[in-house]
């Protein structure tokens, strides 16, 4: 694998071009001022193509859940633009980007964040609920069964195992049909067979519900299940891996030091 920065590489062949979901341009953040300043992110230019997974890796401090935060609304850049379809961020105000993030964008977390109180199926609906719209039940039919919750509908959070609580939290950023899903090391806390499961439901989710993941992690066997991997190195995007396979992965984060034989 080259380490030929990524603005270098040709790329991937396709049959079609592939309509960007998020577009970043000049992507820079920076952390205090003067002699104290710390560059988290150096102008990274990105396209996220529309209904396909992307991982972004990276060894702790490359800038990966950074670039996460301002893709999503919910960090400013200090230089730079993320558009969303044709919506720039840096154009919306707090309450717009706040609509923006609850209407357009799903997210799914490591630690579930799911209310212990509710039901799989209103932790699912909740977000429609808070926003005051009608539930397509149609539609929350498919994303249950497309995540296998069809039988755990009743159970809340305590009743489930860990890949089911994470299955409600897919299913509940799919509901509101967002135009990506952020997934921010969404296996982290699972073992392998139930991260196993996680990645196929948001594989199926790219595959048959036509929806958009961008996924960090630090797994390279959750990497491969992406349809493209890119690799950042002290802020800056350095690399991209398309239709990877786990060696494949763990061989270029060994060039970052990152892992060991």
């Amino acid at each position: 694998m080259t380490n030929t920065p990524l603005a270098e590489l040709p790329a991937p062949p396709t049959t079609a071009p592939l309509e960007p979901a998020l577009r970043a341009r000049g992507l820079t953040k920076v952390h205090g001022t003067g002699d104290t300043a710390v560059t988290a992110l150096d102008a990274v230019s990105v396209d996220i193509a529309a209904g396909r997974f992307t991982a972004v890796m990276g060894p702790s401090g490359s800038g990966k859940s950074t670039l996460m935060h301002l893709l999503a609304g919910l960090d400013t850049p200090t230089e730079g633009t993320v558009t969303l379809g044709d919506t720039r961020l840096d154009t919306l105000g707090d309450s717009q980007l706040t609509r923006l993030r609850r209407d357009r964008i799903g997210f799914v977390f490591q630690s579930f964040n799911l209310l212990p109180t509710l039901t799989a199926r209103e932790n699912i609906v909740l977000p429609l609920r808070l926003a005051g719209q009608r539930t397509d039940d149609p539609w929350i039919d498919e994303v249950t069964d497309a995540v296998g919750l069809r039988d755990r509908l009743d159970h809340r959070p305590a009743e489930l195992s860990g890949g089911q609580r994470q299955r409600v939290a897919i299913a509940r950023a799919l509901a509101t049909r967002p135009d990506v899903i952020f997934g921010d090391e969404p296996t982290g806390n699972l073992d392998s067979s139930s991260g196993a499961d996680v990645l196929a439901f948001l594989s199926r989710a790219v595959r048959e519900l036509g929806q958009t993941v961008v996924m960090v992690t630090h797994d390279p066997v959750a990497a491969a299940w992406a349809d493209t991997v890119l690799f950042l190195a002290d802020g800056r995007l350095v690399d991209r891996i398309t239709n990877p396979t786990a060696d494949q992965v763990l061989d270029r984060m060994k060039a970052f030091g990152e892992v060991t034989a």
